[in-house]
């Protein structure tokens, strides 16, 4: 027993010397700790925020995705998700909890090695605010001296609160309200207990526990932080079973935000850094746009439905690319991994194919188990399964392809479209754009095709033709030749050049009306001619076109120019407003980190501020003839569909079917759908402006008019109404004049061949 007293001496006397010698380094390290203005004063890095005018967040851009909380704003299921987690006695300790450093111990010595930590939430507030990562004796002292004099000097709910906003929890997010934002698309007071327990569970390790890259060994932490609340009663069984078999629901899709507008966000981004260049990603400037939610998101789905519907009309192209299954030795861990370098596009999902036969592909997707294919689950992809189909696009065991679910839920075959599209909208009034769309997929392609894409506008440029023939004295009744014609070399400046109408086929004298609700091509080449080519150049820039790229020659009839869509839609807005330009703007507002208004736009407004750039008859005139376009012209399908007639509008299709157009509007709301290749080449035949471009207005626009009653504009007083004879329409119909050129003798309309309007 003699070695056991001397034993208990010496350790006695180490325990005093010990203590005697922390209490001289605290005496000498304490005075020296840093001062904590940076908590009192917390001025965390915020990013730039872009929103939508109705308050949806489209975008971020910033090192450290942050949004700042207040305690209060912090729901109890969050806060104790958290305590459970990481610290369930916080409010009952003073920073360091003494009887977790003895559990922690114990269980560490149980297991016989370094399995638990003893960390409390104040402890992490020092460790993330002042000091470095290493492991060492020296910084644990200092993390606990920081702790007590942090606990002296703030509440437990300040403490608590910078813990919460401040903690990285992978994904580049900071913070419980951005995480929030990015794992789950959903505010904090919007978080079932199975949401705020794995964001409870990643503190521990963000990357370890990310549920987007490890959602196994995140469903497993989840499971921990679940279990730790019902132990400390802070779920019932109930709560805790309903929780437990809860899907973690992750955002798995490269947009993160409830709205998909990249393009814009991007844009919004670019302007607030030409006008405040410094430290515009953690200053937490916002800036609000134009948008708003509903348009926008309509405009998108339409713009992808489009596309998609497209793509299938055009056949399966094969494998996206290939994997070696031969690293697959758990098909549930690997397949992500195997499938790390194909990103999600929005619902279409990359798929690995395990194997297939004729009429069964068994395939797995990121995060889900396997799962077959069959029937028409398939049956756009079997050209590519036989032995006939290129090596390199085959379908066999390792090819990846997309797959997507139909409108009952059941999964498809599909693939990465090619074809491009996008779609603006915006406010004839004062050019505030509602919804922009700059191409399918912003993650695949950053290619803004609203604002940078120079293209052809084929017929959809007509009007503008119309409105220069209106100006030099043509009317709606006029009588012109819908007959071949040869262009010579001397009016052409190189060649002779022979136009034809897009279906080849040729109806004889028309109306000026009935020649552009069925855009007929030689019609418009012969308005022009008359017109001349020279006015009509200069007459276009009324509308906002650089004259310089619309060439005085007669293709000019044809659309041979080049536009963007978004000044396409601007150009439109001066038919919908009587005639005004407008400038199309996407910021609102820029405001400061205290919601001050650093910059406003400053809109011109038809019929006030902005410029008249045709006369209001002529701006009425044209409107009669657009509507008629979309109600038995080549764009009826929208009157059709929207049940409405009030539209009005014009398809453009290019030579060779390059691309594809509509624009058209409503007197609230103008906008303007194109589809093309980035790389111009055929759309194919029967890819018309009608067929591939006109159902994205369309599906934009039923959610834009929603609840828009039917308008019209009313007649100028310079414009006259008379009752003319319509073998269109079996009887006599208005048209309208200008008063100073109501011709003294109307001709008849010749009969209408009772052709399908094409374009």
């Amino acid at each position: 027993m003699r070695w056991f007293n001397k034993l208990l001496v010496t350790l006695s006397l180490l325990t005093v010397i010990g203590f005697s010698l922390g209490g001289v380094l605290v005496a000498f390290a304490y005075p020296q700790l840093p001062s904590l203005d940076v908590l009192t004063d917390y001025r965390p890095k915020v990013p730039l925020r872009v929103y939508t005018s109705d308050g949806a967040l489209i975008g971020e851009f910033g090192e450290e995705r942050r949004q700042v909380v207040k305690i209060n704003q912090v729901p109890d299921v969050m806060k104790q998700a958290i305590l459970a987690a990481e610290d369930d006695r916080f409010y009952q300790h003073s920073g360091v909890d003494v009887f977790g450093f003895a559990r922690a111990a114990a269980a560490n010595l149980v297991s016989g090695g370094k399995k638990q930590g003893a960390s409390t939430i104040t402890m992490q507030v020092a460790r993330n605010f002042f000091l470095s990562s290493e492991k060492t004796v020296t910084r644990k002292l200092y993390e606990v001296l920081l702790a007590l004099k942090i606990e002296k000097n703030l509440t437990k709910d300040q403490i608590l609160e910078l813990y919460i906003n401040q903690i990285y929890l992978g994904q580049r997010s900071y913070g419980f309200a951005s995480a929030a934002q990015i794992y789950y698309g959903k505010s904090l007071d919007q978080l079932t207990p199975a949401e705020a327990a794995m964001l409870a569970g990643l503190p521990k390790a963000p990357s370890a526990y990310n549920p987007v890259v490890n959602p196994k060994r995140a469903k497993i932490r989840q499971q921990y932080v679940l279990r730790r609340m019902h132990d400390l009663n802070y779920l019932s069984d109930a709560q805790y079973e309903a929780a437990l078999s809860e899907p973690l629901n992750v955002k798995r899709h490269a947009n993160e935000f409830a709205v998909h507008a990249d393009y814009v966000a991007e844009m919004a981004r670019q302007m607030t850094n030409e006008l405040f260049p410094q430290d515009i990603y953690t200053r937490g400037l916002t800036v609000i746009t134009t948008l708003k939610k509903a348009d926008q998101e309509a405009g998108y789905k339409a713009m992808r439905n489009a596309v998609l519907a497209y793509d299938k009309r055009h056949g399966f192209r094969g494998a996206e690319g290939f994997v070696d299954l031969s690293k697959l030795k758990n098909e549930d861990d690997d397949v992500d991994d195997l499938l790390s370098n194909y990103p999600d596009s929005d619902l279409l999902k990359p798929a690995v194919i395990l194997s297939l036969d004729p009429q069964k592909i068994r395939l797995a997707v990121r995060g889900g188990d396997p799962m077959i294919l069959t029937g028409d689950q398939i049956k756009v992809a079997q050209s590519m399964m036989g032995e006939k189909a290129p090596a390199n696009k085959r379908l066999r065991p390792g090819a990846v392809v997309r797959v997507i679910k139909d409108d009952k839920g059941v999964w498809q075959i599909s693939q990465l479209p090619e074809v491009q599209a996008g779609f603006v909208s915006m406010s004839p009034k004062d050019g505030a754009v509602y919804a922009l769309v700059g191409g399918f997929d912003y993650t695949l392609n950053k290619y803004n095709h609203i604002t940078q894409a120079w293209r052809q506008p084929g017929s959809s440029f007509k009007p503008f033709i119309y409105s220069a023939a209106l100006e030099k004295g043509f009317t709606p009744a006029s009588i012109v030749e819908d007959s071949p014609i040869t262009i010579g070399s001397a009016e052409t400046g190189s060649t002779a050049w022979t136009p034809k109408n897009y279906d080849g086929k040729y109806e004889g004298p028309m109306r000026l009306r009935t020649a552009l609700a069925k855009s007929k091509n030689m019609v418009s080449i012969r308005i022009l001619q008359a017109s001349g080519v020279k006015y009509a150049q200069e007459y276009v820039a009324r509308f906002g076109f650089d004259p310089e790229k619309h060439p005085p020659y007669l293709t000019m009839a044809l659309g041979a120019g080049s536009v963007t869509p978004w000044q396409m839609a601007r150009a439109y807005t001066v038919f919908a407003n009587g005639g005004y330009l407008v400038n199309p703007y996407i910021v609102q507002e820029i405001r400061d980190e205290k919601g001050t208004v650093l910059a406003q736009a400053q809109p011109v407004i038809a019929g006030d501020t902005a410029p008249r750039v045709i006369e209001a008859r002529n701006a009425f005139v044209m409107d009669s003839m657009l509507r008629d376009v979309t109600i038995y012209g080549t764009a009826a399908k929208a009157s059709a569909q929207l049940k409405r007639t009030d539209l009005a509008g014009k398809t453009g299709t290019t030579n060779e079917h390059v691309d594809a157009w509509f624009c058209g509007y409503q007197l609230t709301v103008a906008g303007c759908a194109w589809m093309g290749f980035d790389q111009p080449r055929n759309l194919g035949n029967g890819e018309t402006g009608g067929q591939a471009a006109l159902p994205i207005w369309i599906g934009a626009m039923e959610t834009a008019l929603q609840g828009v009653p039917q308008g019209t504009q009313s007649a100028p007083e310079d414009v006259v109404a008379v009752d003319v004879a319509s073998t269109r329409r079996g009887g006599t119909a208005k048209e309208y004049f200008f008063k100073s050129n109501v011709p003294s003798n109307i001709e008849p309309e010749p009969a209408d061949s009772g052709s399908k309007p094409v374009d």
